[in-house]
């Protein structure tokens, strides 16, 4: 169980990486190069598969992580229409930093038939865009302010909201495309206000970015953009992880 999975390791203390795979950026030939990677490095230990906009086939990528790795496969679905009940799990994310509804509870209506029919694991997850002026891939397609960088506050606030909601989990998401990532003050400060699972990505370039995120109170970060050039990124950040775990 992915929740269980996740509340175990924060209880032991060990940290996870989860790698996200866009299906629009990764063909079939990149995809088994890339489980590759995953299958020799040690991690990463989700893959999340989505993306803002989905003109690929998103059974056929789940279904080809499936085949060629042992890793959990989970749904970060952009909108309603990127739902597979092939793969593991889901972050179901409301985006709890804007206030368009079709993002808040919209899609999520759209989506909810089919993964009742799914089977998989519903994991409710508040997501909350962190950023600038500049528009991030998440920014244009969700038609939302993101928090500014500098309002410290007005994340821990959001956090703490969802955590009354009753989400089981809190994303701070830099952005695809992210000029820089999540502050470690902010970061901190989320950390210390809620007691739910803290997953961190966006501008995540290094492994030295992946540290800073995991002293800050990260559980899980995401690296996603940055691996789409560079494969071994996805060695150097599983051990990088790994290291701060022991």
């Amino acid at each position: 169980m992915l929740l269980t999975d996740i509340q175990e390791n924060i209880a032991k203390g060990r940290k996870m990486f989860a790698l996200l795979i866009d299906p629009d950026k990764q063909n079939e030939t990149d995809l088994l190069r890339l489980t590759e990677k995953i299958n020799s490095a040690n991690g990463p230990d989700i893959i999340l598969v989505g993306g803002s906009l989905l003109f690929s086939n998103i059974d056929e990528t789940v279904a080809t992580l499936k085949r060629h790795t042992q890793k959990p496969v989970v749904l970060f679905p952009g909108s309603a229409m990127q739902v597979s009940d092939k793969a593991d799990g889901i972050l179901l994310l409301s985006l709890i930093s804007g206030r368009n509804p079709e993002f808040l509870i919209g899609q999520h209506v759209q989506a909810a038939p089919a993964l009742a029919k799914s089977g998989i694991e519903i994991l409710p997850t508040g997501y909350m865009l962190i950023g600038e002026e500049n528009y991030t891939s998440v920014r244009y397609i969700s038609n939302t302010m993101p928090i500014p960088y500098n309002k410290t506050d007005i994340a821990v606030a959001t956090a703490l909201a969802g955590q009354m909601l009753g989400l089981k989990a809190i994303y701070l998401e830099g952005g695809s495309g992210a000029t820089k990532p999540v502050s470690a003050e902010m970061i901190a400060a989320v950390r210390r206000a809620v007691g739910l699972p803290l997953i961190v990505g966006g501008g995540l370039r290094s492994a030295a970015d992946v540290t800073t995120a995991l002293k800050s109170g990260a559980d899980i970060v995401v690296v996603g953009t940055s691996i789409e050039s560079n494969y071994g990124l996805v060695e150097e950040i599983s051990r990088a992880v790994a290291d701060f775990s022991r």
